[in-house]
């Protein structure tokens, strides 16, 4: 028996774009940082672009995910 109330929640992954999976966000905040160190060689320069883009990437592979599995998509 296949109940629809037992069935495995929808990822909210499924209804973002391309750009907008957690590996585009992962890649992009690393390409940042490491893109600042390499081109520029200033550690606090990178150390102030990966403090916002780490909080970036932070929120939205870890914390939004677990948010909108709080939320009823189909409500």
């Amino acid at each position: 028996m296949n109940n629809s109330a037992e069935s495995k929640p929808v990822s909210p992954w499924s209804y973002k774009p391309w750009w907008c999976q957690p590996w585009s966000i992962v890649l992009t905040g690393v390409t940042l940082i490491g893109g600042s160190w390499l081109l520029l060689h200033i550690g606090w320069l990178t150390a102030l672009i990966a403090v916002p883009v780490l909080t970036w990437m932070g929120f939205f592979v870890l914390v939004w995910p677990r948010l909108m599995a709080q939320i009823d998509i189909d409500a």
